[in-house]
């Protein structure tokens, strides 16, 4: 039987899938944002009928953040992603099936179920194949692959609506994961059972340090640790940040700041740039400090601490003279929460063992949907009765608060309870 030919520096070859399905998953994400003015029109949905169909993926996708991260120690990885991708991207393509407003609102639902997978997989993927000094890059990139998500779905399903129609959009998005699916069952294994990984690159990789092994991984055992609380309440203080960014840019620069729709088509992807300079700038800069010899968590928490100051610029937007200034402080404060972040997702590969790290980051992140949908919420509130001013207030210290209790609950690795020894049996008494 003809041996399997190996590839140099094969854990890139993943990393590179990794960022690839982020993508697609932004992608896949953005379509219905992006088609919203034709589908309100052409299925004749009501603004409140189309805040009930959001808030099916939000829901959805919250919640499921818990399962999937449960599922992907389960099933492994390499089965896990290559389900979720199959799923969200079956979910978008029914999208074009839609007739009702319930419809879609069901078809939304069934998209939020699968997405969160594919953050939950990658975690576990960046444990299984890159040595700690490599990880906070890997994240980087996959949180990269968001951004460029974001970037890159404006054009490409304006361009598919506009040459055919909405319901092409859809099933053509959708069916970017499953060309993806095929590169990803052929070239994914687990380093130690791969057959095109290198001699030297499985010497690399016995690098990576296990947390100590825990007895337990159910939800109940992990949420007992002070550290899996820490990583929660910092996600859920600072990801909304993103989320923010994410919805509610481009009505913010045409209500507040007069944007016309070509100057948010020119400008708006700016930030979205400079959040994939922050992800992959965070997770060099800890890394760098790993191969200085310094230890893994202080690393990652040096790689947070001066971003984490940079987010108080967010004051500056409540007054800002210009456009140029807006514009400019918005990129900061994008390249700046993704550096955070990027430290912040690796900081579970550093402190709990593989088996683990899925469920883990499935309750963290956890925090990160519950954050949001909060923050989503209450921005619609306060926009709607007051100003945005309140809302750059509050995401100017929301990531100093997140530092303040990331470094109160999480101080080192975790430490799983002792085993009891059995006990040996007492021998009679004499007489008795």
């Amino acid at each position: 039987m003809r041996r399997a030919r190996k590839i140099a520096n094969l854990r890139w070859w993943i990393a590179g899938l990794l960022f690839l399905s982020t993508v697609i998953n932004y992608i896949d994400r953005q379509t219905l944002s992006i088609l919203a003015p034709v589908l309100t029109q052409e299925l004749k949905l009501s603004p409140l009928e189309y805040s009930h169909i959001l808030n099916a993926f939000l829901i959805a996708y919250t919640l499921m953040y818990l399962g999937s991260g449960v599922l992907v120690d389960r099933w492994g990885t390499r089965a896990a992603l290559a389900i979720f991708i199959s799923w969200w991207s079956a979910s978008n393509i029914l999208h074009a099936f839609a007739r009702t407003a319930l419809q879609l609102g069901f078809f939304r639902l069934l998209l939020g179920l699968g997405e969160p997978g594919n953050f939950m997989a990658a975690v576990r993927v960046t444990s299984e194949w890159y040595p700690p000094k490599e990880r906070a890059f890997v994240n980087g990139l996959v949180n990269a692959g968001a951004s460029i998500g974001a970037v890159a779905a404006p054009p490409l399903v304006a361009w598919i609506a506009l040459r055919y129609d909405w319901r092409t959009a859809f099933v053509l998005t959708g069916a970017l994961g499953l060309v993806w699916l095929i590169a990803w069952l052929v070239l994914f294994r687990l380093p130690d059972r791969h057959p095109r990984i290198t001699p030297e690159e499985a010497a690399l990789l016995k690098e990576t340090t296990a947390a100590p092994a825990l007895r337990k991984s159910s939800w109940l055992a992990l949420v007992r640790y002070r550290q899996t609380w820490g990583l929660l309440l910092a996600r859920f203080f600072s990801d909304p940040v993103w989320w923010f960014y994410l919805f509610w840019l481009p009505k913010y620069l045409a209500d507040e700041r007069g944007f016309t729709l070509q100057q948010i088509g020119m400008l708006a992807w700016l930030p979205y740039l400079t959040a994939d300079l922050g992800s992959i700038g965070g997770g060099l800069l800890s890394g760098y400090l790993i191969r200085r010899k310094w230890n893994v968590l202080s690393a990652r928490s040096a790689g947070m601490l001066p971003f984490a100051l940079l987010m108080p610029l967010s004051l500056l937007l409540a007054a800002a003279p210009s456009d140029l200034v807006t514009i400019t402080v918005i990129c900061v404060v994008t390249f700046a929460h993704m550096a955070w972040k990027t430290n912040i997702v690796t900081v579970t590969n550093d402190i709990y063992p593989t088996h683990v790290v899925g469920s883990v980051s499935g309750i963290v992140a956890f925090g990160n949907g519950l954050g949001g949908t909060a923050f989503t919420f209450l921005t619609g509130q306060i926009v709607q009765h007051y100003s945005y001013n309140a809302i750059f207030v509050m995401m100017g210290v929301m990531h100093p608060i997140a530092f303040v209790l990331f470094r109160l609950l999480v101080r080192g690795p975790v430490k799983p309870a002792p085993v009891e020894e059995p006990r040996e049996p007492a021998e009679p008494a004499i007489g008795a």
